[in-house]
């Protein structure tokens, strides 16, 4: 979520950067008052600069996550309801601390439990990511291996839709070998979808080559195949396949 929101927004990236260098000091900060052996108190002052650099950063970056899951949860949905062909639905879940709470707030509430664990135990540094599928089970517990590889290359859709969407042109996209524990079905789905004009130049391996040429008899698409052995690329051939 943050590599694909700083490819976007520089201003994002900048503030995490910031947020996480405060928060690296504020740790060090409570390590030392409690590592020392002479009971040294925490400095209030620094403290209390630390906390407000925090809340500020903490506050714009979990407004800008939040904006970014609205824009991609949607495209996340529509292209795994593409690929299981409408047969599964599943879900993606932003969760974080400062949806019910301000982070100067969080601050003050978890002093103590930060003093004890000589650590920040609140803020964006420990927002999550929830995957789920078939009303709100685990993905990781309750999903099969092709429905988490599913679910997987519908994440990498997403971005790639959501990056087409910011940037105004189409970023290239590298599939590094997608078919294994996917079935046929899904696979054609995937095929079928990539070859839409949504999408433009596209890297796709696979250590089948039987498999690959199998896949793209049914493409019509231009193709281009690459062999790879011992480290020296070949090219093997152009095969263009066009509508009748």
């Amino acid at each position: 979520m943050d590599s694909v929101i700083s490819q976007t927004d520089p201003k994002y990236l900048d503030n995490l950067i910031a947020y996480n260098r405060y928060l690296l000091q504020r740790n060090s900060l409570l390590k030392q008052a409690g590592r020392s052996n002479h009971g040294t108190p925490i400095d209030s002052h620094l403290m209390e600069v630390l906390d407000e650099q925090l809340s500020v950063l903490a506050q714009q970056i979990f407004e800008k996550r939040t904006r970014f899951i609205e824009q991609f949860v949607p495209e996340f949905e529509r292209h795994f309801r593409f690929l299981s062909g409408e047969a599964e639905s599943v879900n993606l879940q932003y969760n974080s601390q400062l949806q019910d709470m301000d982070m100067g707030v969080l601050l003050v509430s978890s002093a103590d439990k930060d003093r004890l664990l000589e650590r920040t135990c609140c803020g964006v540094h420990k927002d999550d990511l929830v995957f789920t599928i078939h009303e709100q089970m685990p993905l990781k517990k309750f999903g099969s291996q092709g429905q988490q590889k599913s679910f997987v290359i519908a994440m990498k859709l997403a971005q790639y839709t959501f990056l087409h969407q910011m940037k105004g042109y189409k970023p290239l996209l590298l599939l590094d070998d997608i078919f294994d524990k996917l079935d046929q079905g899904r696979v054609h789905k995937l095929m079928e979808m990539v070859s839409r004009a949504e999408f433009g130049q596209l890297f796709i391996t696979d250590t089948d080559a039987t498999r690959i040429n199998r896949i793209f008899d049914d493409i019509r698409v231009e193709v281009r195949y690459f062999s790879i052995s011992q480290g020296r690329v070949s090219h093997v051939n152009d095969i263009q396949h066009h509508h009748e």
